[in-house]
């Protein structure tokens, strides 16, 4: 950079002596570029010297009379670099705005120079270190925005002496100290953002000076102190932010009308007491007034003349007397026709819910009222509410039922009626809110069944039903919904067994159905359940053995089994799941041999197994007799002869009954044995190639979705069920086809997955000029491949969505590696062999490359029935295949790290930026944890912001922090399993613990957000 400012120096002094032009802007501006280090939009492309006038450049101004840059705008522009101290040569400058792009670096302190500056936007970018002390050489400065960057220090005092300044922005950086007094002398301010730094002290007095002031926010910072009263005489003054301080006192009671232009009241997340002064209602332009989270106390005054407000907040405070006439207030906002939010919720609100919230604003998406004493029903008016997307009334006196009209609220997103006195069923209509993600319906005395139509609400994450007086069977519908993450029946009084249909809970992290008289067996299908972290079915009278396919479950951190009566043993697996803590299987019936191998069986304040009589071994300390090398011998004694003449009479006597029987079933079989077979055939389809023909539009490319190395796919339609399937047409002119065809076939014939694409059938013939015709028949997945989704602009997946596929692939190869008769090696794992369903449920596909491993302890060699030579796609084949090694478990195991460090980086492996020893391992590897979002997908950064802007008044800091940490732990299970020597590499059953845990935390995240967004508007 020095030997370029030395060049730029020479270049204008042998311009200027040769005669030519004035060339110190261009060459300030090409200084300029010299800093960027990326350009992805090709803004700076027309900066060079071949373009000889350099104020059509784009984002450049210059003046009329002269040829002098006046002004450059590369706002928005995805600039990434740091600020050329070259700029100050740009002495014309007015202004300059270089808003939302990635500057990084300090400010240079040369940018003083620019005296005639009005304007300097450098807003949303990531400039560090403090703001230059010199700033007070801007004297005809009128707007500065420093907002949303890593500045450090104090406000220099130098900033009050911009005199002209109207727009201060400093809002969300790293700022310390006190807030200026100094401020108070630039009178021409209108507007002054601090917040969201770390200033102490007070609210300066001087700041009652600026009678010009319409915006002042200084929240959240570290304020102490009352409010100056000066502030008091700003009735200029429209929007007052002062939330997520310490501030304390009282509000003068005319308040209202001291500031009678008051538009934005934002007093949140203080100390503020006493009553809220009833001059309020003089601030008629008001759209927004939250005073949540203080101590307030008293009655709400009446709102009749707020008819602009859209949000009203003073959630938990002390309002109220817990008497009626405390919610009277609530009728004076049916005036208010934009009333968006309303959250009253933790007071002291008495007295019953009154019939006129039916009147509120039919925009109304958030209704608060939980944590209070209301009393009264639930108003059938409430389905006026058509826009509702959250009602609370948790914890309140509330009686009678749910009214069934509230199955007319179309956008409910959030219902909680917990910790109330309600009862009579479950409305079966709230089956037609389909919107519904949470609903909280426990500690009331609702009774009845669940409805099968909750089936519908196909959007339900959490699903919260304990102690309540429910019974009846727990509908199959409900256990459909794959979107459920959580659900909680406990203390219920439930009839029947555990559905089957349990395993579709393909991301249920919490499932609790204790002590709700639950009989049966443990299904099977509930080791489908890969992502479970909590498992509560103590208190039943649930029998059987624990099932085999608890084995799937290896994120699972809490296990209670207790008080049921199941039988056999302990299974061993247990011991090899990392996470877990809690294992509690007391008062059962189990016996045989307690495990020793395994942490959870040697954490006696995690594991119990009191009240099983017929347990041995295990820990000394778990007191258990010793386990007898064989089992005890019993002396038979000698049956009297009467019971063995009876015996044998009986025998006889079945076995004549036996043959009988049997000489019926076999005549019965003889007549229906025609139909008995086309049943079996029908039950796998039979197609041939004119079926297939058919189905494709004779192999239209219209209906192509995808081609390989061995062959095309194309969408098809059955008849007569018009049932639409993948159709994969092996190329048999490709020398591998057949083999890959062979292999495809015997991996599919025995291995069923939730997470493996479903065959339905293969079709070997002849085509109608009798060449022969091979083709496999899918399932149809209606979202494609992974890879379409990862590298498609129309599309996009949240980071939650990305987790979940990560743990959907991954358990399809731990099955695949671990849970087949033979250990299968997929050798292809990419993300195009990776589609999604409707659901986004991941199922990993093409089988054309699958080897058999009959020996696994030799853990990278094999011995494989397939003689496909190909071992894999380029950039995800492990590097030991390049050398001649034979393909292993851990070969998948690396094409598994590459696709998750796709997934979350959105960079191919085969990317031209890798080269000579940078691969997309050491890329991610080099990165962390310090610069983890410089290789994280850019839009996935974009989605998390997003959020972040979208939280309801919450400092979200700190779950950014947990969401970064959890995606630094993703990153470093693909950087494991993508480790260049085979032995370096983590298990895929321990990549699906850590990213099960992974994912658990995030739900945790999202659980405690939503938690606070509830208590909050």
């Amino acid at each position: 950079m020095f030997f370029f400012a030395q060049v730029l120096q020479a270049s204008w002094v042998l311009s200027i002596s040769a005669g030519g032009h004035d060339h110190r802007d261009e060459l300030a501006l090409l200084a300029f570029k010299e800093g960027i280090e990326e350009d992805p939009l090709n803004m700076l492309t027309s900066w060079n010297e071949s373009h000889d006038d350099f104020c059509k450049w784009q984002g450049v101004t210059c003046g009329r009379r002269h040829r002098r840059v006046t002004a450059l705008d590369l706002s928005s522009c995805q600039l990434k670099g740091q600020l050329s101290s070259h700029v100050g040569n740009l002495s014309f400058l007015t202004r300059l705005e270089l808003q939302n792009n990635s500057f990084s670096h300090i400010i240079p302190p040369q940018i003083s120079k620019l005296f005639r500056l009005k304007i300097l936007s450098l807003g949303n970018n990531s400039f560090s270190g403090k703001i230059p002390t010199n700033i007070s050489c801007f004297s005809n400065l009128q707007y500065l925005d420093l907002s949303f960057n890593n500045l450090t220090g104090k406000i220099p005092p130098d900033m009050g002496l911009l005199f002209k300044l109207r727009v201060l922005v400093l809002r969300n950086n790293n700022l310390l100290g006190e807030i200026p007094t100094c401020l108070g002398n630039l009178s021409a301010l209108m507007r002054i953002q601090l917040g969201h730094n770390s200033f102490h002290g007070k609210i300066p007095h001087s700041f009652g000076q600026l009678k010009s002031l319409v915006l002042l926010a200084v929240g959240p910072n570290n304020l102490t102190g009352d409010i100056p009263l000066s502030i008091y005489n700003l009735s200029s003054l429209e929007s007052f932010g002062v939330h997520g301080n310490q501030l304390e006192g009282t509000l003068p009671p005319d308040f209202g009308n001291a500031l009678p232009n008051l538009k934005q009241v934002l007093f949140h997340t203080n100390h503020f007491s006493g009553p809220i002064p009833v001059t309020i209602s003089n601030c008629s332009k008001l759209t927004r007034f939250d005073m949540s989270a203080n101590s307030f106390t008293g009655q709400v005054p009446s709102l009749t003349t707020l008819s602009q407000l859209q949000e009203f907040g003073i959630g938990e405070n002390e309002l109220g007397h817990g008497k009626s006439g405390d919610l009277e207030f609530l009728s004076s906002l049916a005036n208010c026709t934009n009333l968006l939010r309303l959250g009253i919720n933790t007071n002291n609100f008495g007295g019953q819910l009154p019939e006129s919230i039916s009147n509120l604003s039919t925009k109304l998406t958030l209704m608060t009222f939980g944590d209070n004493q209301i009393s009264g029903r639930i108003p059938k008016g409430i389905s006026n509410l058509v826009s509702l997307e959250l009602l609370g009334l948790e914890q309140n006196l509330l009686t009678g039922v749910i009214p069934s009209s509230i199955g007319k609220l179309q956008n409910l997103y959030w219902l909680t009626l917990g910790w109330n006195r309600i009862s009579g069923p479950i409305p079966s209509s709230l089956g037609n809110s389909t919107s519904l993600g949470l609903l909280y319906l426990l500690f009331n005395d609702i009774e009845g069944s669940i409805p099968s139509s909750i089936g519908q609400c196909t959007q339900l994450i959490e699903l919260h039903l304990m102690e309540n007086n429910l019974s009846g069977p727990i509908p199959k519908e409900l256990f459909g919904l794959s979107s459920l993450t959580l659900i909680v029946l406990s203390k219920n009084h439930f009839t029947g067994s555990i559905p089957m249909e349990v395993g579709k809970l393909v991301h249920v992290f919490v499932l609790d159905i204790s002590e709700s008289k639950l009989v049966g067996e443990i299904p099977e299908t509930l080791g489908g359940c890969t992502v479970l972290q909590y498992l509560y079915l103590q208190g039943n009278s649930l029998q059987g053995t624990i099932p085999h396919s608890f084995s799937y479950l290896r994120g699972l951190d809490e296990i209670d089994l207790s008080h049921n009566n199941l039988s056999g043993k302990i299974p061993t697996y247990f011991g090899g799941f990392r996470f877990l803590k809690k294992l509690n299987l007391s008062f059962n019936n189990l016996e045989g041999q307690v495990p020793v191998e395994g942490s959870i069986f040697k954490n006696l304040s995690g594991f119990s197994v009191v009240g099983n009589y017929r347990l041995c071994g295990g820990v000394l300390e778990l007191h258990l007799p010793r386990c007898p090398a064989d089992g005890p011998k019993k002396h038979k004694r000698s049956p009297p002869q009467k019971l063995i003449i009876s015996t044998i009479a009986c025998g006889l006597g079945l076995i004549f009954l036996m043959f009988t029987l049997l000489s019926l079933y076999l005549s019965r079989k003889r007549k229906t044995m025609s139909t008995s077979a086309q049943s079996n055939t029908m039950s796998f389809l039979q197609l041939s190639y004119g079926d297939l023909v058919k189905a494709t539009n004779d192999f239209s490319p219209a209906n192509l979705i995808g081609a390989g190395s061995f062959g095309s796919v194309y969408k098809g339609i059955l008849n007569p069920d018009e049932t639409v399937v993948a159709v994969k047409v092996l190329n048999l002119q490709t020398s591998r086809a057949s083999k890959s065809f062979i292999a495809e076939c015997k991996a599919l014939r025995n291995i069923r997955h939730r997470n493996l694409v479903k065959v339905l059938t293969a079709c070997s013939s002849t085509d109608f000029q009798g060449n022969d015709f091979k083709a496999l028949v899918y399932e149809y997945m209606v979202n494609g491949s992974l890879e379409e989704w990862l590298h498609d602009e129309e599309r996009h997946l949240s980071l939650i969505q990305r987790v979940n596929v990560a743990i959907d692939a991954a358990s399809a190869l731990d099955y695949l590696h671990n849970f087949c008769d033979t250990a299968i090696v997929h050798c292809d794992l990419k993300p195009s062999n990776v589609l999604l369903d409707k659901d986004l449920t991941a199922h990993v596909g093409d089988f054309g490359l699958v080897r058999f491993i009959s020996d696994l302890s030799r853990p990278f060699s094999s011995n494989h029935s397939s003689s496909v030579d190909v071992r894999g796609s380029i950039g995800y084949a492990a590097p030991e295949y390049g050398i001649g090694s034979e393909v292993s478990t851990s070969g998948d195991v690396y094409s598994y790290g590459i696709l998750l460090l796709e997934m979350f980086t959105g960079k191919r492996p085969t990317d031209g930026m890798f080269k000579e020893d940078l691969n997309l391992h050491n890329f991610a590897l080099m990165a962390l944890p310090e610069h983890l979002e410089e290789i994280l997908d850019p839009r996935l950064l974009e989605t998390e912001d997003e959020r972040s802007k979208n939280s309801l008044s919450y400092n979200n800091q700190i779950q950014n922090q947990m969401i970064r940490k959890c995606l630094i732990s993703v990153i470093e299970v693909g950087v494991a399993c993508s480790a260049e020597l085979p032995g370096d590499r983590m298990s895929i059953d321990n990549a699906v613990s850590e990213l099960s845990h992974i994912r658990g935390m995030l739900l945790k995240i999202r659980m405690q957000t939503n938690d606070h967004i509830i208590n909050t508007i």
